[in-house]
């Protein structure tokens, strides 16, 4: 696979390999930045393992970019990766796996809503032979019935549709080992959906529940439409479910019609009831068109992830790296450009 060329001490890092890395991907987090760092750091000493902190900025308006770079500045185990604008959390994930290199990788939210208090949990079950460490939500602290239960439904609706088995009420929050993390990015789409990607690659998987708690400070950036068309690129992207379903509802109608017509002729021959054109005709029309668009969008919704993949476009693009306070030009993974490249736009690949 395609591994980072990164400018920075690499014989310093031969010489400290790390043991443990944390993915924390943000989008207008200043509000929680400090607090989310002190907790983290303070946990991560007491392991007594080399870390590193991988801060990706995902195109903040805020002061999130600017509280990046005096972390990277002024502690050595940051390492804050500045992408070009808002890609997406998905985007976001893949640039941090991409830049981490621990042997062990965890993938948290800065709103600590997942404590990193659990760190050391899956840090043992990590150590007892799991390639994968899964968070699964006990309970959902600060969060709206509708959205606990709209949650609960999509989680099973998706596992019940698609081939792969999708740890239900699991986040992000996980660990990933190196082995897991290198899989992980052998995998080509654009069309990322995360969560599944996780579950698609089936390394033995250890699944730990704990109680979620509220966010610290500031508002989420997900309201229901991002949610609801998240949803939609998880089942899109690994079920199609849906394409049959559409397929099965033409058949439905079809023979719904042919069935409706032999009844208005046998009223019209047989018992001598005239037809009444206007009415049905009008129902027959509606039932047939709405299944019509309803198709061909499902059709339209897959040909669209077809027509995204062939023209292989970067996940996302690096505006700037600091590690060690310093920045770290040149980099060029396999999802992501890097806009500070030498050689300019240079395909990733």
């Amino acid at each position: 696979m395609n591994a980072l060329a990164e400018e920075w001490p690499c014989d310093a890092y031969a010489a400290h390999p790390i043991g443990l890395s944390v993915v924390i991907p943000l989008y207008d987090e200043h509000e929680v930045i400090q607090a989310m760092y002190a907790r983290v750091t303070a946990v991560l000493v007491g392991l007594q393992v080399a870390y590193e902190l991988v801060l990706v900025d995902d195109g903040s308006r805020d002061g999130t970019s600017h509280m990046l770079h005096e972390l990277a500045a002024k502690d050595s185990t940051v390492t804050a990766v500045f992408l070009s604008r808002n890609f997406g959390k998905e985007a976001a994930l893949t640039a941090g796996l991409e830049h981490a290199g621990g042997e062990a990788v965890i993938i948290m939210d800065a709103d600590l809503q997942d404590p990193p208090e659990l760190i050391p949990r899956m840090m043992q079950a990590w150590k007892a032979g799991a390639e994968v460490v899964c968070m699964r939500r006990r309970s959902r602290a600060g969060e709206s019935w509708f959205k606990r239960f709209s949650a609960h439904g999509f989680y099973r609706l998706l596992n019940a549709i698609s081939d792969v088995d999708i740890p239900p009420d699991t986040g992000d929050f996980r660990l990933l080992s190196r082995k897991a993390v290198d899989a992980l990015l052998q995998l080509n789409e654009r069309n990322r959906y995360m969560k599944g990607l996780f579950a698609w690659i089936g390394l033995p998987t250890t699944v730990i529940e704990y109680d979620r708690m509220p966010r610290i400070a500031g508002a989420t950036k997900w309201d229901y439409l991002s949610l609801f068309n998240l949803a939609f690129q998880g089942i899109t992207s690994f079920s199609t479910a849906p394409l049959r379903l559409a397929m099965a509802g033409g058949l439905l109608t079809a023979l719904f019609g042919v069935l409706f017509t032999l009844w208005i002729v046998v009223k019209a021959l047989v018992l001598g009831d005239p037809v009444q054109g206007y009415p049905s005709l009008i129902s027959m029309i509606a039932i047939l068109g709405g299944a019509q668009l309803l198709s061909i969008g499902l059709l339209g919704e897959y040909l669209g992830k077809t027509y995204y993949e062939t023209k292989r476009r970067p996940v996302y693009i690096v505006r700037d790296v600091m590690r060690s306070g310093k920045a770290a030009s040149g980099i060029n993974g396999k999802f992501g450009w890097n806009k500070a490249s030498k050689d300019g736009y240079a395909a990733a690949e």
